[in-house]
């Protein structure tokens, strides 16, 4: 959580008199910390403290303050200083906001109320500046592999490995995996942990977006180029510049438009729609999608040369239920969060709830295990979760047993027992169902290899 740092101000001033004026006016907000300098040498010499805002007098016994202020812009360019000056000339005070100075206050009756709108003003823009260098910083931490991206299995060691090797060039990559396997989430943690950090990261869901929009949403367009386009807009390719566009969901893009963007992606330029101007884009491009793309240019739904185009390095996140014991490492991540956030204390997960979340198939991925554990935070009365509180709401129930490792004997016992258990127990109507004799699933009952369900 950000924290906003006492103002130390640094005020340079060699008149006595004045000293005692400008410490009265500073001292009106006990917030603020001070410290007073008599030369603009003894000034630069102190520049290492870091302090937070500088008034400057312009006119000093042993260097001009607009010396002074080229050396403190020199040491750090974001300082703001304010020059505090007896001259009234325009062109030293055009000169000097020029050179980078933050404001310019002439010695009259009025200099207290500029002084104090100035220094709050200043406030809060170096409030703004380190607040957004902090969540800045918290971002990057917050993407690195290890914390992002939770576990240890085999599977998820491979991906580990390309995205380290995805982070040292700009390489298109390709992620795909079942939807809630986390795509858009490596597609962050490529992008702060690379080069681009810095710049801007932005995500672009193709499936949300209407297609006759999609165009306008990707690559902007001008006032009136169409009707309620009543400003000009700015594309997600031009938001990217220098940065990171990521297109969730790149199988659902129309063919129509997939050749446009094929076009951006070879020339590297944009043209707004409605406009003639040609613009330069630079932006690292990230696609994902639950897809077989190369499924899809097979059936025509898909267009090859960009299939080609956006392959670069691909990176398939396996499904949660083919990462073995992560499931319950990020179960546990997953429960000491919501906890933390809902100041919940303590709570852990019983072995009984550990092996239920481990025979359970998770259609839905990591997605789909949030949720559940969540919900069991809230339902347990102790400090741990017992079996009685994992709850599945999948779409797909706990007998979509496709997703099971089974010998075929066993998909036909739990095939036979899924219909029987739909039909109530309505033997003639499973077996014209499944298309089997009626015999086979008596033999089945039988033998107990299924049984009929009270």
């Amino acid at each position: 959580m950000y924290t906003e740092e006492p103002v130390k101000i640094f005020a340079v001033e060699d008149d006595p008199t004045y000293v005692k004026f400008l410490r009265y006016v500073l001292e009106l907000n006990p917030d603020n910390e001070l410290r007073f300098f008599s030369s603009g040498k003894e000034c630069i010499e102190h520049l290492h403290e870091k302090p937070t805002i500088i008034t400057l007098d312009y006119t000093l016994p042993d260097i001009s303050g607009e010396e002074v202020l080229k050396k403190i812009k020199n040491y750090d360019s974001s300082l703001p200083v304010i020059i505090i000056s007896g001259q009234e000339e325009v062109k030293t005070a055009v000169q000097l906001l020029k050179l980078g100075a933050y404001d310019y206050i002439i010695k009259d009756e009025d200099t207290k109320d500029k002084l104090i709108n100035s220094i709050n003003n200043a406030r809060k823009n170096v409030s703004l500046v380190n607040e957004i260098a902090y969540l800045k910083k918290e971002i990057s931490e917050k993407y690195e592999f290890g914390k992002s991206i939770i576990g240890n299995s085999k599977s998820i060691k491979k991906v580990f490995s390309l995205l380290e090797k995805a982070v040292k060039t700009n390489i298109t990559v390709s992620i795909t995996g079942e939807t809630g396997t986390g795509k858009e989430l490596v597609a962050k943690a490529i992008h702060y942990n690379s080069e681009k950090k810095k710049n801007p990261f932005i995500a672009v869901n193709i499936a949300a977006i209407p297609n006759e929009l999609i165009e306008s949403e990707l690559f902007g367009h001008e006032k009136g180029a169409f009707t309620g386009a009543m400003a000009r807009r700015l594309g997600k390719f031009e938001e990217a510049q220098g940065g990171t566009i990521f297109l969730d969901e790149i199988g659902e893009m129309d063919l129509n438009l997939q050749s446009k963007l094929l076009r951006v992606l070879q020339e590297k330029e944009i043209t707004r729609i409605g406009g003639n101007s040609v613009i330069k884009v630079d932006a690292r491009v990230i696609v994902a999608t639950h897809r077989n793309l190369a499924e899809e240019v097979k059936n025509g739904k898909f267009r090859e040369d960009l299939y080609y185009r956006l392959l670069g390095l691909p990176v398939n996140l396996p499904a949660l239920r083919d990462r073995d014991n992560d499931i319950v490492i990020i179960a546990r991540y997953l429960l000491d969060q919501f906890c933390n956030e809902n100041q919940l204390g303590k709570i852990s997960i019983s072995k009984s709830a550990q092996e239920k979340l481990l025979k359970y198939p998770w259609p839905g991925n990591v997605r789909e295990l949030k949720s559940v554990i969540e919900l069991a935070a809230v339902l347990t009365s102790g400090d741990e979760i017992t079996e009685a509180e994992i709850n599945f709401n999948s779409v797909v129930k706990e007998n979509n047993f496709a997703y099971e490792d089974l010998t075929l004997k066993e998909y036909n016992h739990r095939i036979i027992q899924h219909f029987l258990e739909k039909y109530d127990n309505n033997v003639i109507k499973v077996a014209n169902k499944l298309d089997i004799g009626k015999s086979t699933i008596y033999r089945y009952l039988k033998e107990k290899e299924v049984e009929i369900v009270r």
